[in-house]
């Protein structure tokens, strides 16, 4: 069995991972190829390109990158393509990355290839128009979410919920006192888990507002630890931000280890994206800050179909954590939204109770799942 895949960035992979784990033991001999990340290598993923090449933020670093990702684009297509059929997959998984995705997807599946895309990109929330496309570009689309199979399937795009991995991966109840021993916290320190994104430009536009937030923080309650995971590679992007922002605040940073910092904290300042619905499936009370290019935050909110952008809030139909976007998203606001969750015990117990109902309502075993949806498409 050989494969093409492409995931764009940290979550990406992440997911891409799972999945490959579960199709491995479906097909023990599987050969995997296209672009990837650290955790699909794990795998033995071969990586024709890394997958942060892939992680742009927004539509003004989309423009200004553009022609590098056209370019990574096309060279993937002619080499899936090539005539004498050497790199020809028997399917493509596109994880995500819809921008980059849908339209290489739509060129191999007019090829004779088979075209599985997972994740659905969320119609629901915003660019509905994306349907459409899907319809031409996909053979089958793997839904994390129950609700997506029904509004894909209406626009003719064959559908199935799978699951969400993470809530497979994750425990029903959070390892708090292993995430801290991971991490060199105690037992009682009041931990706040700082996670601005994985992006280049989430470090650019949110990354100073969480670290203010922390230096205020800091300043009202000195006893706070602060722990803050970093993607690889973006360390040399942060260190000057916490000398900026930050000067004197004991911020813990740490490569990698997010869920271990989900684990250990009592409530998080976390980046909008997958990174809320692991801090949801953690059962940890959080603040959603975002921040993005003026250009960028005027497109995406003339677009929005709903009030919420957290996962958490979608999933659950109302604001049960606070969202502090753009011009919100600022150190006293964001400082006062987790102060309150710090002072209010009963909520956050209430909350954790709201998150494991989610957490239930996603386990499906997502791998075999999602595994056996591909084996029928191939079967096809």
């Amino acid at each position: 069995m050989r494969l093409a895949m492409v995931a764009g960035e940290a979550s990406g992979d992440l997911l891409a991972a799972l999945l490959l784990g579960g199709l491995k033991q479906r097909w023990p001999s599987l050969r995997a190829a296209g672009i990837g990340g650290p955790r699909m290598a794990e795998q033995g993923f071969d990586a024709w390109w890394p997958s942060d090449r892939l992680a742009v933020h927004g539509y003004a670093e989309a423009l200004r990158h553009y022609r590098e990702i056209s370019g990574i684009r096309e060279a993937l297509a002619a080499r899936l393509l090539a005539s004498d059929g050497r790199e020809r997959p028997d399917a493509f998984i596109g994880v995500d990355a819809p921008d980059f995705n849908l339209g290489l997807e739509k060129r191999l599946k007019a090829a004779g290839t088979k075209t599985v895309h997972f994740i659905c990109p969320s119609i629901w929330a915003w660019r509905g128009g994306r349907a459409r496309k899907m319809a031409a570009s996909c053979d089958h689309v793997l839904c994390l979410f129950p609700f997506e199979p029904a509004l894909l399937q209406a626009h003719g795009v064959p559908a199935t919920f799978v699951g969400h991995p993470l809530a497979d991966a994750i425990p029903l109840v959070p390892p708090r006192a292993e995430g801290r021993a991971a991490l060199g916290l105690g037992l009682d320190d009041v931990v706040v888990a700082l996670l601005p994104g994985s992006r280049r430009a989430e470090i650019r536009y949110i990354a100073p507002h969480f670290l203010r937030a922390a230096a205020l923080l800091h300043r009202q309650r000195p006893g706070l630890r602060f722990v803050l995971p970093v993607a690889p590679g973006l360390l040399p992007l942060l260190e000057p931000l916490l000398a900026e922002c930050a000067t004197g605040v004991p911020i813990q940073v740490v490569q990698g280890q997010s869920h271990a910092a989900l684990a250990a904290c009592d409530v998080t300042l976390i980046a909008s994206g997958t990174a809320t619905l692991e801090a949801a499936l953690f059962k940890r009370p959080m603040v959603i800050g975002y921040a993005m290019h003026t250009l960028s935050w005027a497109l995406m909110k003339r677009m929005r179909y709903q009030p919420w952008v957290g996962l958490p809030n979608i999933l659950c139909r109302e604001f049960v954590v606070p969202e502090l976007l753009q011009h919100d998203c600022r150190a006293d606001p964001l400082a006062a939204a987790v102060t309150q969750w710090l002072d209010d015990e009963a909520g956050c117990a209430a909350l954790a109770a709201r998150f494991e109902q989610l957490h239930h309502g996603l386990r499906r075993d997502t791998a075999r799942s999602a595994t056996d949806a591909i084996a029928q498409v191939l079967q096809a």
